[in-house]
């Protein structure tokens, strides 16, 4: 066990609520009480690892504490994971170049980046993300974690005083659980689809390494074979499980804020994807967390 922090000072483009409450990851919870301005804490679950981390204002930026963390371990996981290597004051020039109208909103969420997750908690997770609030996705992901996956050994109990108790199954977990199994953790008619998924991975169907030699149009294709995955889960997990940075996720509120902005009529979402990943290249996945952004401020769409 280990008592060390690791602390990261100055860093610019981000906000741990922005990046974590955004919508791309679910297996975390914040812990502080948010009456402190500036400061938040939240516990992170991620592959066999637990994070309670905390963020603190800054000279120049803010300051990121990532409690029991040795230097090694945030090199080797959490540097990647919260994509802390990538330069995002280019990614917002592009953007704001691309539609100069979205400037404002990235100066106001100026802490988003898009987290390098593992595929197949991703897959899983926006299999599970249909049709329910973010709230109701967290904890199904948690109870089929509770129910299915590895236990963190007492130790790690002791020292983390979490809610959490357990990490994302592994695909061999998910194979072998029977679908009553994976019912039972709320996630109702996505079961057979869970179900369906783990089996693909397990027998080596549908893999990461197999997805990353395929073009972007492929990769989303072979990903629609798993029953009940669609364009716009596909399309998420190539972006957030997948590095797929061009992907443009459209679902029903995308739809009606692209509409309103570029096309003024009803509009089918292949034709908005195909538009967005032209208009913003590279970046489309970047442009669309803001372009989200901008329909909550101006409520383009609300009904």
């Amino acid at each position: 066990m280990t008592n060390k922090n690791f602390i990261l000072e100055n860093v610019k483009d981000f906000h741990l609520k922005d990046v974590l409450e955004c919508g791309q990851c679910f297996h975390f919870q914040r812990t502080d009480s948010g009456l402190n301005s500036g400061e938040c804490e939240y516990d992170i679950v991620y592959r066999d690892k637990f994070l309670h981390i905390k963020e603190e204002p800054d000279a120049d930026g803010i300051r990121l504490i990532f409690e029991d963390t040795e230097d090694w371990e945030f090199d080797a996981l959490w540097k990647s994971y919260f994509d802390l290597d990538r330069d995002y004051s280019v990614i917002k020039e592009k953007i704001i170049e691309a539609d100069p109208r979205l400037e404002e909103i990235i100066e106001e969420h100026n802490g988003i980046r898009i987290l390098n997750q593992d595929f197949f908690e991703t897959l899983i997770s926006f299999i599970i993300s249909q049709n329910k609030q973010i709230s109701q996705i967290k904890q199904v992901v948690k109870n089929l974690s509770s129910d299915i996956g590895s236990k963190f050994d007492i130790t790690m109990i002791n020292r983390v005083g979490s809610e959490f108790d357990a990490f994302f199954p592994s695909v061999d977990q998910l194979y072998m659980a029977s679908e009553e199994e994976i019912r039972a953790s709320k996630c109702g008619f996505r079961a057979p689809y869970i179900k369906d998924a783990a089996n693909k991975v397990y027998n080596g169907l549908i893999t990461e390494e197999g997805l990353a030699g395929l073009s972007t149009d492929e990769a989303r294709q072979k990903l629609m074979t798993i029953h009940g995955v669609g364009e716009k889960v596909a399309n998420c997990v190539l972006l957030f499980g997948l590095g797929r940075r061009e992907s443009f996720p459209v679902d029903v509120w995308m739809k009606r804020i692209c509409e309103y902005l570029y096309f003024d009529k009803d509009t089918p979402k292949s034709e908005i994807e195909a538009f967005a990943m032209d208009k913003f290249g590279s970046v489309a996945g970047y442009a669309q967390q803001y372009l989200f952004m901008y329909g909550q401020k101006h409520k383009i769409g609300a009904k």
